[in-house]
């Protein structure tokens, strides 16, 4: 048995002796006991929503860099096939989007 249990989980011991002499008189048992909290503010509690916080900006800033790349690679995309098929034609009407020197 841990003899290095937090106090309030389980009693302590009491020794036997002093238990049957309560018993037999009537006399109550008095455990004290030391219980120390740490001071300060539980740095586990206050860290992890800023943790959160920061994985949640950082997820986002990622989701606006990978936009622009597949936005950038569309645009260059449509450049390419543009200036491949050279003027583009509706209904009589044709629109020159890039003229060759």
């Amino acid at each position: 048995m841990d003899h290095r249990t937090p106090p309030g989980s389980i009693a302590p011991h009491i020794p036997a002796a002093d238990w049957q002499r309560a018993q037999a008189t009537g006399q109550p048992v008095v455990i004290v006991l030391n219980d120390t909290h740490p001071t300060g503010i539980p740095w586990r509690r206050a860290l992890i929503p800023f943790a959160i916080a920061g994985a949640v900006v950082a997820g986002g800033w990622g989701l606006v860099a990978c936009l622009c790349l597949l936005l950038d690679a569309a645009a260059h995309t449509a450049t390419v096939i543009a200036g491949a098929a050279g003027p583009i034609g509706v209904g009589g009407i044709t629109l020159k989007v890039f003229s060759k020197k």
